[in-house]
């Protein structure tokens, strides 16, 4: 058998120009796949930035709220209600905002405004300048330096600006371990100070963050919060239902899904139809190897041994050249949001597989099929 793996090898090696073609074609399949799946991914995990960023375990909103940015105010009497729950270690209010920043040169900026609870500041992000008292100062914010911090001019600690007509002092820059989705830069101050600066309407609150004595509890509060008429969500349960948004009920995962079919029928049809020209073209040598005795057996592996080497060749070189692609994107562009997960790997493997499978079922049927009687006589 070892033998006869060195024989397939240097079969399909012989032709350098049809096994390139193979190559490239599986090469071009895969990276097409992983890539879009990639940006997939970064999107859906940006979208979520917010709520892995703060590390709540239970989030209290309105049961039409679809995605962590699009909040609906609650009013107040909803967070005493969470507070006094059996189970409820302790609840603090929550505020996500859309504002506008004038810079010094006098242009426009639209940002995100955080609101922390006052008292514990949960949810905060670590600083990596200033001091995070400073936030009970006047007018003080704290900048997240993450990909859309230059759209606000660098700023740095004591850098003046306003924000809807307010005065505000940016007191601290912090790092966020996940940027945002949409391309605007984070602003974190206390709630109190977040209410008066953005323009709301009654109710102001936007999220209530809740943290359980013990995960048994989880299922108790989530029954009692909906008794209110309200929806609680686990930090995965969030994520999950924000990914099901943007997936389902956006064109976001439809053009996806069409792309990476479009990838998927690439690569069939170029190794399929390279693999059988190449099967055709070496009849003469698989008829001789039945001649000489060599089973059906032996040439449907040695079939499948040339079909699944290519293709993982292809596969190694796809995964890599995206992999490449996208760390030399986001040192260029530092807000691309793709990224390799292994799901994405596992899937564009099955895919690669499944290539290798078809193509090699199209020279196995004609390789089966043929009697070396024929090619003798030819």
């Amino acid at each position: 058998m070892p033998s006869l793996f060195t024989l397939a090898f240097k079969l399909l090696v012989n032709d350098r120009a049809k096994f390139a073609a193979l190559i490239v074609g599986l090469t071009f399949s895969v990276f097409l796949m992983v890539q879009m799946l990639s940006m997939f991914s970064g999107i859906l995990l940006r979208a979520s930035s917010t709520v892995l960023n703060t590390g709540a375990s239970i989030w209290v909103m309105d049961p039409a709220v679809t995605t962590v940015a699009n909040s609906i105010p609650m009013p107040d009497y909803v967070l005493d209600a969470v507070r006094s729950i059996n189970g409820v270690k302790f609840a603090v209010p929550f505020y996500s905002g859309g504002a506008l920043v004038k810079l010094a040169d006098g242009t426009y900026q639209s940002v995100n405004v955080i609101g922390l609870d006052d008292a514990s500041l949960f949810g905060r992000l670590p600083l990596v300048a200033g001091h995070i008292e400073d936030i009970y100062s006047d007018n003080a914010f704290i900048v997240v330096r993450d990909a859309e911090y230059n759209k606000l001019e660098r700023p740095t600690v004591g850098t003046v600006f306003e924000i809807n007509d307010h005065r505000s002092v940016v007191v601290g820059l912090a790092k966020a371990p996940i940027s945002g989705l949409f391309g605007i830069p984070t602003l974190y101050t206390i709630f109190t100070r977040a209410i008066v600066y953005i323009p709301n309407p009654r109710f102001t609150l936007s999220y209530v963050l809740v943290e359980p004595k013990s995960v048994d509890r989880i299922p108790q509060i989530q029954a009692e919060v909906a008794h209110l008429g309200y929806r609680a969500l686990t930090a995965k349960q969030f994520v999950r239902h924000i990914t099901h948004f943007y997936v389902y009920q956006t064109g976001l995962g439809t053009n996806i899904l069409i792309m990476t079919a479009i990838s998927f029928l690439v690569g069939l049809s170029i190794s399929g139809q390279t693999f059988y020209t190449f099967i055709l073209e070496n009849l003469e040598r698989f008829g001789a190897l039945k001649a000489i005795g060599a089973k059906a057996r032996d040439l449907v592996h040695v079939i499948l041994f040339q079909a699944f080497l290519t293709s993982l060749t292809g596969y190694g070189l796809g995964v890599g050249l995206c992999a490449l692609l996208i760390a030399l994107a986001k040192v260029r562009l530092p807000d691309y949001s793709s990224i390799i997960t292994y799901t994405n790997l596992i899937f564009a493997f099955v895919m690669v597989l499944i290539i290798a499978g078809i193509s090699s079922y199209v020279g196995i049927r004609k390789v089966i099929q043929l009697e070396p009687f024929d090619i003798f006589r030819g």
